[in-house]
C-alpha cells in the first residue's frame, strides 16, 4: 500500500462524518458566521496531511486537488520545511523584524532575490497576499507620484481595504463601497476560453483609454493583473496580450504590477507565469507557497524601482509586527530548495499536459457542457448550458459537493460559480491524476447530466 502522501481515496464514513459535523456545531458558537460556509454535506475538518493527501477527524482520506488554496505546492507537511520549522521553533520563533532582525530573513531575502527574474532586486516581505498587494500599490505610488489604479474585471487581488480596490467582484465590494479608495477603473480581461469570445483588442483599447486619462479620474501609476486570472475560472489571456500591456504600460509612465500569488512558483510549468511569453514586470506579488505552508508573502522588483522607498530613519512608513518572522522564513528558505532540488517546476509542467490529455479523453462526451483549459498543474473546468452557451450557474459547488463523497477535494470558481478549479500539490502522482479524473468525469456526468 503506498504512503500517506501518494494514496488514493480510502472513504470509511459519508463525509461530512460525525465528529466534522460536532466541529461545524461548535465552529458556529465561536467564529463570525460570515467566514466559514456551513451546510448539510459540508465542509469536512482536517486532522492531517502529507503530499497531495488530508485525513479528516473522521478518518477519511482525501485527494487534496485544491492545494489548500495553492499554497501546498510543495505538497502538504514537506519532510524539508518540517524540519526547517522544527529546527528553528528550538532556537528563535519570533524576532523584531524591522528594529533587530533575525538572521534568517536576510538568508530568504537573499535567496528571493536570486530566484527574481531582475539583476538586482529588493523585496517587502509581509503575511498574507493582500500585504504583497497593498507593498506594490504603495511602491508604484511612491515611484509615479500617481495614486490611480488600473484592474481588470474578474481580478481578484484580497480583501483587505487597500487590496479591495483592485478587487472586481461587486459582492465583496459593495459592504464597503464607502471606504474603498475610488481612483481604481476596471478594463475587460480578455479570454481564450470557449473559442476566444472575449476581444483582446477590445480590451486593450479600454486599457488605452484609460491609460490617457480620458474618464478624468486621476492618472494612472498602477497596473495590476493576475497574468491567469484563477478565482475568476482560471481564465488565460490570449497570446500577445499581456506584451502589448506592459508596452502600453510603460509607454504611459506607469508601472506594471504582475499579481502571482497564486500562478507563481512553479504553478503554471514556469517559475513565474510571465515567463510564459517573456514578460517582465516592474513588480511581482508573491505568496501562497512561499512560506512552505507557512504565512509568507513578498512583493518584489529591481533596485530602481524599490529605491522609490526612503530610507527609515527609524519609523518605517511600511512595515509590520511579524515582517520576516524567522518561522516563516527559515521555512520559506527550506521551500526554495525544494522547488529546486525535486525539480517541482518542471514537475508540474509535464504532470500538467498530462491532466489535460487524461481530461480530454474522459470528458470528450460532455464536449458540450465541459471544456477543460489551463497551464502546468493549474486547470478550470468551465461548465455551461449546452441550449444556450450560458454559464451553468453553481455547477462547480454542486461538483465539488458531489466529489467530496468520492474522496476529492475540489473547489468552485469563476463569476457565476461555474468552473471546477484544479490546483493539486506539485508531488501529486500520475495515478493519482489518472484516477482523480476518471472519478471527475463521473461526478460531472451525475451532476450535469443526471
Amino acid at each position: 500500500m503506498e504512503s500517506f502522501g501518494r494514496q488514493l481515496p480510502r472513504v470509511v464514513v459519508p463525509p461530512p462524518g460525525p465528529r466534522s459535523l460536532e466541529l461545524a456545531r461548535r465552529l458556529t458558537r465561536v467564529e463570525s458566521r460570515n467566514v466559514t460556509h456551513l451546510a448539510p454535506g459540508f465542509p469536512v475538518f482536517w486532522e492531517a496531511a502529507r503530499g497531495a493527501n488530508v485525513r479528516d477527524v473522521d478518518g477519511n482520506v482525501y485527494l487534496d486537488l485544491t492545494g489548500a488554496f495553492g499554497v501546498s505546492l510543495a505538497g502538504h507537511t514537506p519532510e524539508r520545511v518540517v524540519e526547517a520549522i522544527r529546527a528553528q521553533s528550538g532556537v528563535l520563533i519570533h524576532g523584531m523584524g524591522d528594529v533587530h532582525p533575525p538572521a534568517r530573513k536576510v538568508e530568504f531575502l537573499e535567496a528571493l532575490a536570486r530566484l527574481a527574474p531582475w539583476p538586482e532586486a529588493r523585496a517587502i516581505l509581509g503575511s498574507s497576499g493582500s500585504e504583497a498587494v497593498e507593498a506594490a500599490l504603495k511602491t508604484a505610488m511612491l515611484s509615479t507620484g500617481r495614486p490611480g489604479i488600473l484592474a481588470f474585471k474578474g481580478a481578484y487581488h484580497g480583501l483587505t481595504l487597500g487590496s479591495l480596490a483592485a478587487t472586481h467582484r461587486d459582492d465583496f465590494r459593495a459592504p464597503f463601497r464607502s471606504r474603498v479608495y475610488a481612483g481604481a477603473r476596471f478594463a475587460t480581461f480578455p479570454g481564450v476560453e470557449r473559442g476566444g469570445r472575449d476581444d483582446a483588442s477590445r480590451s486593450l483599447e479600454e486599457v488605452g483609454r484609460i491609460l490617457r486619462n480620458e474618464d478624468g479620474k486621476g492618472e494612472v501609476g498602477a497596473v495590476i493583473i493576475e497574468p491567469i486570472q484563477g478565482r475568476a475560472g482560471v481564465r488565460i489571456p490570449p497570446p500577445g496580450f499581456l506584451p502589448a500591456l506592459a508596452e502600453m504600460t510603460g509607454d504611459a509612465g506607469a508601472l506594471l504590477i504582475f499579481d502571482e500569488i497564486f500562478t507563481g512558483l512553479g504553478r503554471t510549468g514556469e517559475l513565474f507565469a510571465c515567463l510564459h511569453e517573456g514578460v517582465l514586470p516592474d513588480l511581482l506579488c508573491l505568496g501562497k507557497g512561499l512560506g512552505g505552508g507557512l504565512p509568507l508573502s513578498a512583493c518584489v522588483g529591481p533596485v530602481a524601482i524599490m529605491d522609490a522607498w526612503p530610507a527609515s530613519t527609524g519609523e518605517a512608513i511600511h512595515t509590520s509586527t511579524f515582517l520576516g518572522n524567522p518561522l516563516a522564513c527559515s521555512a520559506g528558505l527550506a521551500f526554495l530548495r525544494e522547488l529546486e532540488e525535486e525539480g517541482l517546476v518542471a514537475r508540474s509542467r509535464t504532470l500538467g499536459a498530462l491532466l489535460l490529455q487524461h481530461l480530454a479523453q474522459e470528458l470528450e462526451g460532455l464536449r458540450d457542457r465541459v471544456e477543460a483549459r489551463g497551464r502546468g498543474l493549474f486547470v478550470g473546468l468551465e461548465m455551461r448550458n449546452p441550449e444556450n452557451d450560458e454559464p451553468a450557474h453553481g455547477a462547480a459547488a454542486r461538483v465539488a459537493e458531489a466529489a467530496l463523497q468520492e474522496g476529492i477535494l475540489v473547489l468552485a470558481a469563476g463569476e457565476w460559480g461555474h468552473v471546477l478549479e484544479l490546483s493539486p500539490p506539485l508531488v501529486v502522482t500520475e495515478e493519482q491524476l489518472r484516477w482523480a479524473v476518471s472519478r471527475l468525469r463521473r461526478v460531472l456526468g451525475a451532476v450535469l447530466v443526471g
